[in-house]
């Protein structure tokens, strides 16, 4: 209790927390437009729920690997060697999580540009489709939830700032999520620039797994340009098609 109060009238703690805060917030942008883009392929009437436990899944995770933070800062640690570079866990896991973001950015960039796309697992039934969808939203809350206690352990020292921060952080995820998926249905054109979105993530994570460390700033400035004029260009269709219809 008394470790408690300390931290709580300590302004490096509150700095620490505010930061952490900002951070997770931020990197969870990266999990929720695949939760978004992912649900959406769900019938209507399954979308929140998806949308709920998934993010549910990712705090129950995100917690239970701060519970065991020694063995997760230990993932760093290399494991094999290839032509002199070191591969620990954490490489492994990104790298296994960016091929899988491209995989599934690729299928899904496919199946809305082929004229005839063929029945995916989500077209089948809507329980199958359900469960597909849960399974591969904790796979990516998994590489996700890995990279970001790693980033944490190495802004404090704390766990409970850590498991504010992360409470903190999904309770955003949980609030921004049905309006996200609703303007991505929404605005179909959206849903091209969030796969490309999710290719450029993947390909960054491929590129931390063998050691090229790519800024983050870099990666959310060019996602938010992005954003803005596709913004742009949303404004200027609605106006278009007010001007048509009067």
């Amino acid at each position: 209790m008394d470790y408690l109060l300390q931290l709580a009238v300590d302004p490096g703690a509150w700095i620490a927390l505010l930061t952490l805060i900002a951070m997770e917030v931020v990197l969870g942008v990266d999990n929720l437009i695949f939760i978004s883009i992912l649900t959406n392929k769900l019938p209507a009437q399954y979308r929140a729920r998806a949308r709920r436990i998934g993010i549910g899944l990712a705090l129950i995770l995100r917690l239970a690997l701060l519970g065991t933070v020694a063995i997760i800062v230990t993932l760093t640690t290399p494991v094999f060697t290839v032509f002199g570079h070191g591969f620990s866990w954490r490489d492994m896991i990104l790298i296994a999580g960016g091929l899988f973001l491209l995989w599934k950015a690729t299928k899904e960039i496919h199946h809305s540009v082929d004229p005839h796309p063929n029945d995916d697992v989500f077209e089948a039934k809507a329980s199958v489709g359900f469960v597909a969808a849960i399974a591969q939203i904790l796979m990516l809350d998994l590489v996700f939830s890995i990279d970001s206690i790693i980033t944490a352990v190495g802004m404090t020292e704390h766990i409970p700032i850590m498991i504010i921060a992360v409470i903190v952080a999904v309770s955003c995820m949980l609030l921004a999520a049905g309006p996200l998926a609703r303007f991505i249905e929404a605005n179909p054109t959206v849903v091209m620039l969030a796969l490309g979105f999710l290719i450029m993530i993947g390909m960054t994570l491929i590129a931390e797994g063998f050691g090229a460390h790519v800024p983050k700033g870099y990666v959310y400035a060019a996602m938010g340009f992005s954003a803005a004029i596709e913004g742009l260009n949303i404004v200027a269709r609605k106006r278009r098609e007010r001007v048509g219809h009067g």
